[in-house]
């Protein structure tokens, strides 16, 4: 191993994330520690996904046990955790105690889950049925066909022309889906539970029910994106069980593995079947050391009750943030809350003021702020990571009362719902306007 500083090793990084601050080098429970060793109240979970915390003793157990047994075999042969992984998956499909009876793809990412998604429907549909329809504002990965299936336009155009078969209609307005699922070649529907990536924008009560029976009547599959809202973080063990329908696909990740990379894809039996050997695969999908990890993350999930934790500190946190000066609103369900911030103050600002305060959480929107803390985050934790807030926010307002847009220019530009341009905006329900919304799918 090399002794240069690591500070001249960055540059060897593709330049893909703003540069950050700081740097952590180690993390126990709700908190990370930077090379000083100054402590963070983490509030981000690396975006939903240390549901259980860093360094959860069980998870490293499950760890190190299984790094000492079998790390790798390759899925050209079975191994003794997958299986148990997908059954305990399809269990907390129907609530935790029920049996679906469906089927598990195990990938490395979320992207990677959607793809598999993806590709099931169109092998489900055939050469004629093929197009998947998502939405305005949705983000399902970078992959060429989950960056087409993601409804922002301004991250599809350095990788113009991408692939064929996406179509996008505007987010929780059932007219827009309808009017789209009349065309014939429509095979599956993609859509967000919540909208995590777009300042975690959350549906009208009814509407995932509304598009479960659309998707019905139509004769299409609907997928739900369950990579971020997935295993607990909205106070079910899925989001779209708030709305009590079962999907025909939904893709999970993020949680799975508390931060070992793992992804799912289930689906139902009959959808699953048009997946032969070789139409897909995955070289260390749902190998021995990620299934290890996922199936120790679940236990104490369970034994937890995490989703019962999620309502009640969720709850907490959207009470206290409500009551911050600076504060507008708090969107969102358990613990991945936005708060959203008066006009004039800078989410990047904010975000970058609490980090120095020992907070971190991030900028996910222009005029928000995103908090997703570990399912296991205590009262009083939720209390001090509200303190910090209010201190920072006392802070930027009384520095001269508003705070502009501080973006760098190589900084990735968040857009508010009301500064995207067309096709990037959810329309009035009816049809006027839609052509924008699908102007470039339809352009391939």
């Amino acid at each position: 191993m090399n002794s240069k500083p690591i500070e001249q090793l960055d540059h060897f990084l593709m330049a893909t994330y703003r540069p950050a601050e700081v740097r952590f080098v180690r993390g126990e429970g709700t908190y990370l520690f930077d090379e000083t060793g100054k402590r963070y109240l983490d509030f981000l979970s690396g975006i939903a996904v240390c549901s259980l915390g860093h360094a959860h003793p069980a998870i490293a157990d499950a760890l190190c046990e299984q790094a000492r047994t079998l790390l790798h075999v390759s899925n050209l042969y079975r191994n003794e955790l997958a299986p148990r992984l997908a059954y305990e998956l399809d269990l907390l499909i129907g609530g935790g105690t029920t049996e679906v009876g469906g089927r598990v793809f195990f990938a490395n990412s979320g992207a990677e889950a959607n793809e598999a998604a993806i590709k099931l429907a169109r092998a489900w549909g055939g050469p004629s049925k093929y197009v998947v329809v998502s939405t305005v504002g949705s983000f399902h990965g970078r992959t060429l066909a989950t960056l087409h299936a993601t409804g922002q336009v301004e991250k599809h155009r350095p990788f113009q022309p991408l692939p064929e078969g996406f179509r996008h209609v505007a987010y929780d307005d059932l007219e827009a889906l309808e009017i789209r699922l009349h065309d014939s070649d429509v095979a599956a529907v993609l859509v967000e539970a919540v909208q995590g990536e777009a300042g975690v924008i959350q549906p009208s009560a009814g509407y995932l029910r509304g598009v479960r029976k659309l998707c019905d009547e139509h004769g299409v599959l609907l997928i739900v994106d369950e990579i971020q809202t997935g295993l607990g973080r909205t106070g079910s063990w899925f989001a779209f069980q708030h709305e009590g329908i079962v999907p025909d696909i939904v893709t999970v990740a993020k949680a799975l593995g508390n931060g070992v990379p793992i992804g799912a894809c289930w689906a139902k039996p009959e959808v699953a079947a048009a997946f032969q050997p070789g139409y897909h695969g995955s070289t260390f999908g749902g190998q021995p050391l990620a299934a290890a990890a996922a199936l120790a993350t679940l236990k104490v999930m369970r034994d937890e009750v995490v989703t019962e934790r999620a309502v009640r500190r969720g709850e907490q946190l959207k009470r206290q943030l409500k009551d911050i000066p600076g504060v507008k609103d708090v969107r969102g369900k358990g613990l991945l809350l936005a708060a959203v911030l008066e006009e004039g103050i800078s989410s990047t600002t904010v975000a970058d003021a609490a980090l120095k305060e020992g907070l971190v959480i991030n900028a996910v929107a222009s005029e928000a702020i995103r908090l997703a803390p570990p399912l296991l985050v205590s009262e009083d934790e939720v209390d001090q990571a509200c303190r910090i807030l209010t201190k920072v926010l006392s802070s930027i307002s009384s520095s001269d009362g508003s705070v502009a847009e501080e973006l760098d220019s190589g900084s990735e530009q968040r857009l508010s719902w009301s500064e995207r341009g067309p096709g990037q905006l959810p329309l009035e329900s009816g049809t006027a306007g839609r052509e924008e919304i699908i102007s470039e799918e339809t352009s391939d």
